[in-house]
């Protein structure tokens, strides 16, 4: 059983050496998110786990926060420090944080 709430952290408050992953769809990710994360898709996150263990703590991140969520209450469960992005690439964009595309046009949250 998933916890009822997750480890969260600001838009404001992650740095850009941090550790991101991106757990949205590939149509989400290709119009727009954070330069340097890593993107794997909910689904496929139990079998890229090896992929996303590490020593520093892992920013997990959403269109809004609630499949990040998910992702970090298991990766948790798994022994992964991970924490949610409150907000999700809502807010990340809302606070004026980078953000790139895939297509080469200004990036957006979809």
């Amino acid at each position: 059983m998933f916890p009822l709430s997750v480890p969260t952290v600001d838009p404001s408050q992650v740095d850009d050496a941090a550790r991101v992953l991106d757990v949205r769809q590939n149509d989400e990710w290709v119009a727009g998110h954070i330069a340097g994360a890593l993107h794997v898709p909910l689904s496929d996150v139990p079998t890229r786990l090896d992929d996303l263990s590490g020593d520093d703590p892992l920013v997990v991140v959403c269109r809004s926060g609630g499949r990040s969520a998910r992702a970090v209450a298991w990766l948790i469960q798994t022994g992964v420090d991970a924490v949610n992005l409150d907000g999700g690439m809502g807010a990340w964009e809302a606070a004026g944080r980078p953000m790139v595309s895939e297509t080469g046009a200004e990036p957006f949250v979809r």
